[in-house]
This record gives C-alpha cells, structure tokens and sequence, in this order.
C-alpha cells in the first residue's frame, strides 16, 4: 500500500519530475517564465534563466514550452549539453528539428541556415532551449553557439537559443564578453519565502487529489520552510518523506513534531 491511500490523495503530490501539471505559478516563477516568453516572441537572439540548485528552472522550462504554440514554433530542447563537442551539438540540434544530420559541419551549418530560411517562409520560428548550460564543456561551444545568432535578417534573428543554468552560467558567460553581449534578457531564479512555500505545498497537494483537506499543519509548513530554505526540491524531498512517515505512523495530519522528527535524517 503506498501512502495516497492513507492520505486520501490520488497522486504522489512530491514526485522530484518536471510534470508540468504541478506547476506553481509563483511571482518569481511567473516572472521568469513571462520574461523567456518576451525574450522569445520579441526575438531578442538570446534568453538567460539562471538560479541555484532545485529552485525549479527545469520545471519552468516545461511550463515554457507549453506556453509555445507548436503552429508557431519549432522547438529543440538539449538538457545534457556537456555530452557534446561543436560537431555533435550541430547533429543533435539538426535531429530533433528533423533535418538530415549527415555530412561535415560545414554542411551541419549550411543545413541549418536553410531550415530557418524555410521556417520563415513557413511563418514558424525556432527556438532551441539548453538546460544544464553551465555544463558546457568549453568555451568554444559558447562561441559556436553565439555564432548561431549570426542567422538573422535586417530586422529579426532566424532563432531564439535560451540557456537555463545554474549560478556558474553568469560567471561564465560574463567572461566572454562577445557573448554576454548577445543575451538580450536574463533572470535569476530565486527560492520561496515562507509564504510562498506554503502555498506551493498546498498547491501541489490540491493538485494530488487533497482538496479541502489541511495535511501539513501550519507549524509542519513552518518547519520545512527553516529546513528547506524554501527550495522547491528539497520541500519536494522532505514533505515525501514527511507522508511516508505519517503513514507509517497511521497520523491523521503532519505536524511540527513528524517534521522535526524526520528533518533529524534529512539531507539535502
């Protein structure tokens, strides 16, 4: 028996994935997400979301390519970018727009500056979103990919390329001054407020199957906000634990003494 039966929940409301569907709209999130979006709909070349470690830029991602509309757009998403050289990052760009990836790099390129051509005759644009950016392996793919942008007409870029990143990714873009040039608009993703970790808990918990249902005590909230930090992925981490233990525990609600009781052996 897993633990949403006990808690009378249809799903696991903690799952550590980038499912959309658990999506919080938080002030931060929603300005980071509105910010790539104008980065993207005004072509402005190049978007840069960055923030640490768990605060949810993954999860933003998703829920910016849900708000893309595919008659529109071409998308292609690298979330694994330190698996490639130049050569490579071309191919796999090529493949997931579906264009023959054979050939010298040199015809990768040729491949590619016909494409958006055809994009634009077709009314489409394209946009290519790394995530992990600051995994890069050197800094010639940055200038690879800052050469990207070089596929513009007069009065518009042919595709939008947006880095999603850690911390790091700031510091190494702004040593390339030709490329921190190139970045059009930049966010930096911060953790919640006690606030805003309350109502994330209890969205995620709403959209689990708990409506009108009040889990986690106010003081349990409390307590996981002073261990977490209010990083999303860590509250994602303790409040899974937190309904595992209570179950176990046949409690009727998560209160501050489970919590504390399960922060002892939590580690971030």
């Amino acid at each position: 028996m897993h633990y949403e039966e006990h808690w009378g929940l249809q799903l696991p409301p903690f799952e550590n994935v980038p499912d959309p569907k658990f999506y919080y709209p938080s002030a931060k999130h929603e300005e980071g997400l509105h910010r790539m979006l104008y980065g993207i709909e005004a072509r402005k070349g190049a978007v840069m979301l960055t923030g640490e470690i768990g605060c949810g830029k993954t999860m933003l991602s998703r829920a910016l390519i849900r708000q893309l509309p595919i008659e529109r757009y071409e998308i292609a998403l690298i979330t694994s970018p330190s698996l490639f050289d130049s050569q490579e990052f071309f191919r796999e760009l090529l493949y997931q727009f579906g264009v023959d990836a054979s050939g010298s790099k040199l015809e990768l390129v040729r491949g590619l500056n016909e494409y958006l051509l055809t994009n634009l005759k077709r009314g489409k644009d394209a946009v290519l979103i790394i995530d992990e950016a600051q995994t890069i392996k050197n800094d010639d793919l940055f200038e690879e990919l800052r050469l990207l942008l070089n596929f513009q007409l007069n009065e518009r870029f042919l595709m939008t390329l947006v880095f999603i990143g850690q911390p790091e990714l700031i510091k190494r873009v702004n040593a390339l001054p030709q490329f921190a040039q190139r970045i059009g608009v930049r966010f930096h993703l911060s953790s919640f407020d006690q606030e805003e970790t309350t109502h994330y808990i209890e969205c995620r918990l709403r959209v689990a199957g708990a409506e009108g249902r009040q889990i986690f005590s106010k003081e349990a909230i409390e307590v996981i906000f002073l261990t977490t930090g209010g990083v999303p992925r860590n509250i994602n981490k303790l409040g899974d634990l937190c309904l595992l233990n209570g179950f176990l525990e046949r409690k009727d609600q998560v209160d501050g003494d489970l919590v504390n009781r399960v922060a002892e052996d939590f580690s971030m």
